[in-house]
């Protein structure tokens, strides 16, 4: 989430940047949701691209410097899956999982 600042009343609002469609600066700064919800704010296209940027940044830092959890799991980035699971995944035949 990241917090703007409503254009009509002052007010601030955070909003879910996972559901913004688009910006844009028609010269005020619309935000237009997924959904087609549509919000006037104060803030300007680069800013609102800036808070983007750190929020998403801050979440990668956080999940980086958690503690272990009791379980003994931490977040972890995945960048992709080595070749040994992608076998045990698609079996030998293409068709068959490894069930443990």
């Amino acid at each position: 989430m990241i917090v703007l600042t409503h254009f009509g009343n002052g007010h601030r609002i955070a909003l879910n940047v996972d559901l913004i469609e688009k910006v844009e600066e028609t010269p005020d700064t619309v935000i237009t949701l997924v959904n087609g919800t549509r919000y006037l704010v104060q803030e300007s296209l680069d800013d609102i691209i800036d808070k983007t940027v750190c929020m998403r940044a801050r979440i990668l830092h956080l999940s980086q410097t958690m503690p272990e959890q009791p379980d003994g799991y931490r977040l972890r980035l995945v960048r992709g899956l080595e070749a040994s699971v992608t076998e045990k995944i698609d079996g030998p035949t293409g068709g068959e999982v490894d069930e443990r």
